[in-house]
């Protein structure tokens, strides 16, 4: 009797392995590429919802707007003062500095501001925005649409 193993048996156990360190492999760069996913769009999710945050305070306690078209608003804060938010590029800015709400890392790809002012009820602007990871490319990269109305306080 031999005790040894053939040819054909250590080709068999290669293979199998071979076959096993593929399903691993390929199950394992399918979880990192869904955690970094995840985790791109939360960082979009956070940065945008930020910047709406800021821009829906300021509008609510303004006293009026001055000025509005699809891509700026520009109002008069509860002080009086003469302020704005634009879309500029791909980021947001705010005032007159054009000081950035979002940041390098987020891409603003569709902002826009429809402002309705008059009537019987008090002045609203619709805010929308859509902005995705600006290192992100392609499929992998995340996108984020959020849109809200915000009412000013003006009684």
């Amino acid at each position: 009797m031999n005790k040894g193993m053939s040819l054909i048996e250590i080709l068999i156990a290669v293979t199998i392995f071979a076959v096993l360190g593929i399903i691993t492999t390929s199950a394992i760069a399918l979880t990192l590429k869904g955690s970094k996913k995840s985790e791109s769009s939360l960082k979009v999710r956070e940065n945008i919802g930020y910047s709406l945050s800021v821009i829906e305070r300021q509008l609510r306690n303004a006293d009026s707007i001055s000025a509005c078209n699809s891509t700026s608003v520009n109002y008069l804060d509860s002080l009086g003062n003469s302020a704005s938010f634009s879309c500029i590029g791909n980021y947001i800015a705010s005032g007159s500095a054009m000081i950035r709400l979002t940041s390098d890392e987020i891409a603003v790809t569709s902002c826009s501001f429809t402002c309705e002012l008059g009537g019987s009820t008090s002045p609203s602007i619709s805010v929308s925005l859509e902005a995705s990871d600006a290192q992100s490319t392609g499929i992998d990269g995340a996108s984020i649409t959020i849109s809200t109305k915000v009412f000013l306080r003006t009684y």
